[in-house]
């Protein structure tokens, strides 16, 4: 057994055993909101996800509490933190805009990264057919100093771990974080 199918298989075991749940306490920008969500969290989503700028290497998120929005994340463009708060700053209903989404330092390695993850991961044909062809692909790739973390929404718990097999493969990675959540869960 490789040593990388040997780590994936020792952290799922791990997740499994210890009960081990994501809790996001936040809305992705590229994932469908509930039915019964505000009307201020639709258009916040709305207007993130119209962004000239943001795609696959970027993370928008927000919170909403009241008429105070929160944004995080994580973007490769640093034109879209004031960005995202401008458009938000406009929405009805919003009274502050508190902007807490990271711009990721310029780095060659990382980019270097970002493409070799690209490929790999919607180069592969079971999941480039899923979710490649999307105006904003709901598996987003964040690369920080060689640490790569994988955000978004998946199909099924195979896709799941086949991102992150693929991910795992590429060279000069230093970590790999599998954020994805299976829809529905």
């Amino acid at each position: 057994m490789s040593r990388g199918l040997l780590r994936l298989v020792l952290a799922g075991c791990l997740i499994v055993c210890m009960g081990i749940a994501a809790k996001k306490d936040h809305n992705d920008a590229f994932v469908a909101g509930s039915p019964d969500e505000t009307r201020i969290a639709r258009e916040v989503r709305h207007q993130l996800i119209m962004l000239p700028y943001y795609g696959v290497f970027d993370d928008l998120a927000f919170k909403v509490e009241g008429g105070t929005v929160t944004l995080m994340g994580a973007v490769v463009r640093p034109v879209l933190k004031p960005d995202a708060e401008n458009v938000v700053k406009r929405i009805e209903g919003v009274t502050q805009v508190i902007n807490e989404i990271k711009v990721l330092p310029p780095s060659p390695m990382d980019d270097q990264i970002r493409r070799a993850e690209y490929r790999a991961i919607y180069g592969d044909p079971a999941l480039s057919t899923r979710y490649g062809f999307r105006a904003v692909p709901s598996i987003h790739i964040i690369v920080e100093g060689g640490h790569v973390t994988l955000e978004g929404v998946v199909a099924n718990e195979m896709d799941k771990t086949l991102c992150y097999t693929r991910a795992n493969g590429v060279p000069n990675v230093f970590s790999v974080a599998n954020n994805l959540r299976v829809e529905g869960q």
